[in-house]
């Protein structure tokens, strides 16, 4: 508690002091997490011109500079894919019976181009009590937090029972590429075993004005998965239009998918986060939400949650056209169209599974629907577990006071879909926090409040020291 508070004041007096009196004010630690985290902030990690293989050697590097052996590193990268390598760092616990515990966090980052940022997104900025910076909160916050954990157990000397790894990794940001979690999963399970995993996903989120009103653990998501929809015809001349058309046909099949409502589905998470996040909120949805968790078949409560696109998602699998193509001249009948249908697939359900449910929904054996590759897992969810519940609780009682964590289950998803798929639950760790904007995430300018980092930093910290202790 009182390291948290020396942080606080320490961020606290950065913002209004400026950037002179940053280096002043930030504790010895602090500086060294900084270092760390502007190195991998500005090591381009884009699937176009960066390299993960070179961000996880220079965390490699950090954590040989604090002590760490090299035989309990493990830089990894596939042949066909030497630029998408990454890190697995191992820091041995006492016991030899209690299984470890396992950190995540991917390297790569969504592209970004300078010409439309108002900052270059691999400089890291500091302004205005924020940082700037591609990466800066998704996702390479936690990869930073996760090497300067491991850092600091080594300075301090400290011997925990359970054994605690770390993974980065690269490819959870672009569907289709090589993906660094996934090939330990089939490759390294060894390496990588746990008894259960922390992963981005959770988080707090802010009043956009510094307060913090919640504080969330992910605990399981969606299944992604893309889908070809496509008709085909003769095709023909303009001038003389036939019933049989490719592009209509296409047409009236998405008209049939958007009209369409998956049925409400629950999870032990979903309805958890529904009676407790609905129980704080105060309004009418809060009420609609707690109104549904009692009767699922009360349409009126229904009406009003699905106003909300984020709790309408939440509930259900969705479905949603987002590429169109079709036709092969301005004077021709088409004689192909085609359009991608992406879903988040509620937990419980197959890949295959909804692509039959998309083909009946159509009704139509003119369209073909097609499953695109890659073909992700369906995992269960992880379990509500109180050991993992618990100390995130009673931590974030002591850094945010007052502020609930709930569980929360991910509309999107993360790379602890290839984790859960060989038995390693995964949970999105509270902490750090987001102003209801999302902060330029996969957008422009993204940025991570400071005073969010540095605590968000000990909180970890001090989580990950609970779990192992």
């Amino acid at each position: 508690m009182t390291e948290l508070l020396a942080c606080a004041c320490a961020v606290y007096s950065m913002v209004a002091g400026g950037a002179a009196a940053a280096a002043e004010t930030l504790r010895p630690d602090q500086v060294e997490f900084r270092s760390l985290y502007k190195e991998l902030v500005e090591t381009n990690t884009t699937l176009s011109s960066g390299s993960c293989t070179l961000a996880a050697q220079r965390m490699a590097a950090r954590l040989k500079s604090a002590g760490l052996p090299e035989s309990q590193l493990t830089l990894f990268a596939d042949p066909e894919h030497p630029k998408e390598g990454g890190l697995v760092a191992v820091y041995p616990g006492t016991s030899r019976t209690l299984k470890p515990i396992l950190g995540i966090a991917h390297l790569d980052v969504v592209e970004a181009k300078r010409e439309d940022w108002s900052r270059d997104p691999f400089t890291l900025i500091e302004e205005n009590g924020y940082f700037y910076g591609r990466g800066s909160l998704d996702d390479k916050a936690m990869a930073a937090m996760l090497v300067d954990t491991l850092s600091r157990f080594r300075r301090s000397g400290y011997k925990p029972k359970r054994t605690v790894k770390i993974a980065l990794t690269c490819g959870e940001e672009t569907n289709g590429a090589f993906n660094g979690a996934q090939w330990l999963a089939a490759n390294k399970r060894d390496l990588i075993d746990a008894e259960f995993a922390l992963n981005e996903g959770g988080g707090g989120a802010s009043d956009g004005k510094g307060h913090v009103v919640e504080q969330a653990m992910q605990v399981g998501e969606k299944t992604f998965a893309t889908y070809r929809l496509e008709t085909r015809n003769p095709g023909g001349h303009s001038s003389v239009p036939r019933p049989d058309n490719a592009i209509y046909e296409l047409a009236h099949a998405l008209v049939k998918i958007e009209a369409h409502e998956f049925p409400i589905e629950w999870t032990e998470t979903t309805r958890t986060y529904f009676r407790e996040a609905g129980a704080g909120r105060h309004d009418a949805t809060g009420a609609a939400m707690l109104a549904l968790v009692a009767n699922p078949r009360d349409k009126a409560a229904e009406t009003v949650v699905n106003r909300d696109p984020e709790l309408h998602s939440n509930l259900r699998t969705t479905c949603v056209a987002t590429m169109l193509d079709g036709g092969h001249a301005r004077n021709a009948l088409a004689q192909r169209a085609g359009a991608f249908v992406n879903c988040r697939i509620f937990p419980g359900h197959s890949v295959e599974e909804i692509r039959g449910e998309l083909a009946n929904i159509v009704g139509d054996q003119g369209v073909s629907v097609t499953t695109l590759a890659p073909l992700r897992p369906s995992p269960p969810a992880p379990p509500l577990d109180p050991k993992v519940m618990r100390p995130a609780k009673q931590l974030a009682a002591k850094y945010f006071p007052g502020v609930p964590v709930v569980p929360s289950m991910s509309n999107g998803y993360t790379d602890a879909t290839f984790l859960g798929a060989v038995g390693i639950p995964t949970y999105g760790v509270p902490g750090a926090w987001g102003d209801p904007d999302g902060n330029g995430v996969h957008g422009l300018n993204e940025r991570v409040e400071v005073r969010s980092l540095y605590v968000g930093r000990d909180y970890l910290y001090d989580l990950i020291k609970a779990y192992a202790g």
